[in-house]
């Protein structure tokens, strides 16, 4: 799984990747056979955070709050023979650039 973090808002957009270079990596995703699945993720200020406490209790809460200069913007999930090719796909990815960052992680096969 590719989760594509961007930088915060207010950072400096240097380098960020134009709409176009998304349209035209998600093609190549798409075109390349390695996609599964993928998502880009609503605004920031639409997400709601839960917590249930030791006794059960539930607290909700606007917004992730997060102390972290990033914030997670969406996912592919991709099917690759090895990290070596995830690492590559990740280094293609426009959300890398400007500020951001994509982590690389496998999903879990509980099967």
């Amino acid at each position: 799984m590719l989760l594509i973090n961007s930088a915060a808002t207010g950072d400096d957009d240097a380098g960020a990747a134009s709409f176009e270079e998304w349209v035209a990596y998600d093609k190549t995703v798409r075109e390349s056979g390695a996609y599964v699945s993928g998502e880009s993720l609503a605004d920031l200020t639409t997400a709601t955070t839960v917590r249930v406490g030791p006794s059960g209790e539930r607290a909700v809460t606007d917004g992730p709050f997060a102390e972290t200069r990033e914030v997670l913007g969406g996912f592919y999930v991709i099917d690759v023979p090895d990290l070596d090719v995830a690492l590559d796909w990740a280094a293609r990815c426009p959300g890398a650039r400007g500020g951001g960052s994509v982590v690389v992680r496998p999903v879990a096969d509980f099967g």
